[in-house]
């Protein structure tokens, strides 16, 4: 009973979040409210990443740590979900330069990160028996496959994936915020949050597969 409670507010929390997405997707909005949710909005991660993991510091438990990282997940489908949804839905519409590179070969790039992704997850879901998200955190901790040559490859295939996205919009402005303000947030939360977060809930497994596999920049698996 209490598991089945805690999924439906689970649940609840991601309909939410969906319901949001399919607003701000098509709301129409001054460029300065679209630059402030874009640009702002992602700079949020960094004080809700910081409070997290005070918070998750203070009682550091598995059951403490599960629901901590249910409300920053959930703290981030607003300060980076968000942003991300209007950058894609709006990006025709912001000024700079034009890539010079042939949109059929940043559609190639798409689905190759697109399908390097979708293994991804599911290597996560059969090896960690879980989901990306608060949905359904992974109740194992996923060490082989794409897991065994870096620590975080939803991370590098998904930075992959929205840089595909640029090039097959031609736009160097899109490619610089995912460099320069997407992904250094979503690091953040990956260095000072999830590693924390997972050293609590799979304890000393967790720090010798850190010790011996790279952080993001894949590396042949130390036998």
């Amino acid at each position: 009973m209490k598991h089945s409670i805690e999924f439906l507010i689970r649940l609840a929390f991601l309909a939410s979040i969906l319901l949001v997405f399919w607003w701000i997707s098509d709301v129409q909005l001054s460029s300065g409210m679209n630059l402030f949710i874009i640009v702002g909005g992602v700079l949020l991660t960094f004080p809700l990443v910081w409070l997290g993991r005070k918070i998750l510091d203070k009682q550091p438990t598995v059951s403490h740590a599960v629901w901590v990282t249910t409300f920053v997940h959930c703290g981030l489908g607003f300060t980076l979900g968000v942003p991300l949804v209007r950058a894609l839905t709006t990006h025709q519409q912001w000024s700079g330069w034009t890539l010079p590179i042939p949109a059929g070969f940043g559609w190639t790039l798409v689905i190759i990160s697109g399908a390097v992704s979708f293994v991804v997850v599911v290597n996560l879901a059969l090896r960690g028996l879980g989901a990306p998200f608060f949905i359904a955190l992974s109740r194992k901790l996923a060490v082989d496959w794409l897991y065994a040559w870096t620590r975080n490859p939803m991370v590098l295939a998904g930075v992959a994936f929205f840089l595909s996205l640029g090039v097959w919009f031609q736009s160097v402005v899109f490619l610089l915020w995912v460099l320069v303000v997407f992904t250094p947030a979503l690091l953040f939360f990956v260095k000072k949050y999830e590693e924390r977060e997972l050293e609590i809930r799979f304890g000393a497994s967790y720090l010798e597969y850190k010790s011996r596999t790279s952080m993001l920049i894949p590396r042949r698996p130390r036998r």
